[in-house]
């Protein structure tokens, strides 16, 4: 048995021999384990004691097991990671103090070196967006805990407001299909009082309520959002309503591609903890409203606006150290790194680029978004490039 750990037996996935949910207990904050504790959810899918193990580094909440295109590719173990702070990985109460990139990845830590008694060597690494982010920090702050390391469409962001993703906005794509999205923007805001007219049914529907942002608020910032949405999801030029369509296919396209219902209470509650987290250590994005200042009624206009909205409004610091740190160690020391993005993926603008001198792996993915950038969707050659070389780094380690 594993000290403090609660097992729950699950259905076992086809081609595995068990599966189980972890309760794990962790100290709220690692430095000081007297300050309290909490159980985070662990998913662990087992195939064989001698086979690698991968540890999902997810970002989110997790309810229920998933296996992963590499668990499958390499006929490994799965050890799926709750990320603390959200789903059932939640404290009694939420004491953001301890929301820390540092507790965050000596989780992680916690959990390996329970399961490496279980599963004492081969271990890899991967996660997608913010848990692709979430497994290049911890290879910073723990670079011997696992062998290899392969972060999904992962952003490392270092400001509050990067500006790569703005020249990214500027770029992709075609010239034609950049000024269709921004006459759409600009046809939405100008028509926004039959926006929001319909919107208000539309949210009473789904049940969405505003008291973070108003509707008219939550409104112009999807607007705002929709081209990055639109890069982000892979949207296709060819699908966009032209604007001289009538006002329900428009509304609709927009719902579609940039849901306003991302900025009511809902979706502010169920992403707070990665906002906290993007507006203290990780960095994130805001909109470019220069070409569309004149037609923004709602939002502060005196400033670019972030995307980023923390629990509460409360005061937030950010620091960018551990972003600039780990961006530099990585230029340095980051071997045994695969890294797969899409280039068409409005979160490749801040990706990881390639660097000489290390033994790593870039692809970015032509024509691939941020849901297709999988090894799955590149060539057969190239996947078995892929589970070669990971075979190979899990070879070399002594």
């Amino acid at each position: 048995m594993l000290p403090d750990v609660v097992f729950k037996r699950l259905e076992t996935p086809r081609g595995f021999e068990a599966a189980y949910e972890l309760m794990v207990k962790q100290p709220l904050d690692h430095q000081s384990p007297e300050k309290g504790s909490f159980y985070q959810r662990v998913f662990l899918t087992h195939r064989g004691f001698s086979l690698p193990t991968l540890l999902i580094t997810e970002g989110y909440d997790r309810p229920a097991n998933r296996i992963y295109e590499l668990t499958d590719m390499l006929q490994g173990n799965q050890v799926q990671v709750e990320h603390r702070y959200f789903g059932k990985s939640m404290p009694d109460s939420l004491d953001y103090q301890y929301l820390t990139l540092e507790n965050v990845t000596a989780d992680l830590h916690h959990i390996t070196q329970l399961l490496k008694t279980i599963y004492p060597t081969d271990w890899i690494s991967t996660g997608i967006s913010k848990g692709g982010q979430t497994t290049i920090f911890y290879r910073y702050f723990y670079p011997d805990d696992v062998d290899a390391s392969v972060p999904y469409v992962a952003p490392l962001n270092t400001s509050l407001e990067d500006e790569r993703i703005y020249q990214f906005l500027d770029t992709v794509g075609t010239e034609h299909c950049r000024e269709r999205i921004f006459r759409f923007q600009k046809k939405m805001l100008e028509t926004r009082d039959q926006s929001l007219q319909k919107l208000k049914w539309y949210s009473k529907g789904a049940g969405l309520t505003y008291t973070y942002l108003s509707l008219e608020q939550a409104f112009e910032y999807s607007v705002l959002e929709y081209a990055f949405s639109f890069w982000q999801w892979g949207t296709s030029c060819a699908d966009m309503p032209y604007v001289d369509m009538n006002h329900d296919s428009l509304l609709k396209h927009l719902i579609r591609v940039s849901d306003p219902g991302f900025f009511s209470d809902r979706d502010m509650q169920k992403y707070a903890t990665h906002y906290h987290q993007a507006a203290t250590q990780m960095g994130y994005y805001g909109y470019d409203i220069s070409p569309f200042r004149k037609h923004l009624k709602a939002i502060d206009t005196a400033h670019n606006p972030s995307a980023i909205f923390v629990p509460g409004k409360m005061a937030t610091v950010f620091d960018a150290t551990l972003s600039l740190k780990t961006a530099e160690w990585l230029k340095e020391q980051g071997d045994r790194f695969i890294y797969i993005n899409g280039a068409m993926d409005t979160w490749s603008a801040t990706a990881v680029r390639p660097q000489e001198g290390r033994n790593a792996l870039w692809y970015f993915l032509p024509g691939k978004d941020h849901a297709k950038a999988r090894i799955k969707n590149l060539s057969g050659e190239e996947q078995a490039r892929i589970v070669a070389t990971l075979q190979q780094w899990l070879r070399e380690i002594p």
